[in-house]
């Protein structure tokens, strides 16, 4: 087959977000040749501008329309499909008919396509650790491993785990990566309220293990080629990135200049099993060893997150007290006075119904 070592056409799927620029950068930068497909949306139009050259083609498609990507898989014939197109929390809460259609019905359509291909390509999923189900701290030391216990309470793990289940059923040579929480070192100044209000539900003393963005470009592109096949990989970047979930926003927000603008949170329950959020560090020594991604520490990235913040800084400084205000107004617990976060009551009631759907 041709994916063993040279795959020949790789196919991306939702390769104009964050991480499918990324990933599609990382692909040509290895001297892949890459078909990118995505939403025709201006969004993706003015992203798929930076991307074409002669190792990039466009292709627009509807992942929850059979016929589009049958002709797709059918016309590229890849010999490797990164499939990263997917919904997911809190947009998957509020609508959660799309995120089945998108993270489960769109993946089986994809996989039965390659399939009946007469060389059928290698197939990499972009996973999640939230498959694990919520993690409490004060229960555990362990690191989330591929083979710790799976027991997904939202939506978003159980779309991921039965889109694994089906790669696994496939019959083609797969690699499943579990993403921890991506990054970026790029500023972004147009998050939505209700990613705030999500973050600022989530217990302030959770764990969450980050990776910058390019190391999960880096993870997928080893992924395409790599021998060890029919094997689940945990993506998180270096011991420097596990963090705490205040420790995370706050870090982010003053190497941007609004220095003690982000308040921190209520802690999680010490006693509940269930009102924690499905994040937890994770033992990378395996993906690492074989993948060789993890190349951005997390003080780096702070680090060129002032950089690029520059005389914006001063601004922000300077505006951090009006923005610790907003924050403080938009927060989910405000005059609550409960001691603990429950962050699943807090999605249920403003973000939409969190539980996993029926097929």
């Amino acid at each position: 087959m041709t994916y063993a070592g040279t795959p020949g056409r790789v196919l991306v799927t939702g390769a104009f977000g964050l991480v499918g620029s990324a990933v599609t950068h990382a692909l040509v930068a290895r001297g892949f040749r890459v078909v990118a497909t995505d939403l025709n949306l201006p969004g993706n139009r003015r992203a798929a501008a930076a991307l074409v050259n002669e190792q990039v083609e466009v292709r627009w498609a509807d992942l929850t329309v059979t016929d589009q990507v049958e002709s797709l898989v059918k016309e590229v014939r890849p010999g490797a499909i990164i499939h990263l197109a997917a919904i997911i929390p809190p947009a998957a809460y509020r609508r959660p008919r799309l995120a089945r259609a998108v993270n489960v019905d769109a993946t089986a359509t994809l996989l039965n396509s390659a399939a009946s291909l007469s060389t059928p390509p290698r197939f990499v999923l972009a996973s999640s650790v939230a498959v694990y189900g919520p993690r409490n701290p004060h229960r555990t030391e362990s690191l989330l491993r591929p083979e710790t216990p799976l027991g997904p309470t939202d939506l978003y793990g159980a779309h991921k785990l039965e889109a694994e289940a089906l790669v696994r059923e496939s019959g083609l040579e797969w690699v499943i990566l579990r993403l921890g929480g991506v990054l970026t070192n790029e500023l972004k100044l147009d998050i939505d309220k209700d990613t705030l209000c999500f973050e600022a539900a989530l217990p302030a003393d959770g764990r969450i293990h980050t990776v910058d963005v390019r190391d999960v470009a880096e993870a997928f592109t080893t992924a395409v080629s790599t021998p060890s096949a029919r094997e689940v990989f945990l993506i998180g970047g270096d011991a420097s990135h596990r963090l705490r979930q205040s420790d995370l926003g706050k870090s982010v927000a003053a190497a941007a200049g609004l220095v003690n603008a982000v308040p921190v949170g209520k802690p999680g329950d010490p006693q509940s099993g269930e009102n924690w959020f499905v994040t937890d560090w994770m033992d990378t020594s395996r993906s690492e060893r074989v993948l060789g991604f993890q190349h951005h520490s997390f003080p780096s990235m702070l680090d060129e997150i002032r950089t690029r913040a520059r005389l914006l800084r001063y601004l922000a400084v300077a505006v951090s007290p009006l923005m610790r205000m907003y924050f403080q107004r938009l927060s989910p617990y405000r005059g609550d006075s409960t001691p603990f976060a429950d962050p699943w009551r807090v999605i249920a009631g403003r973000l939409g119904n969190p539980e996993p759907d029926r097929a």
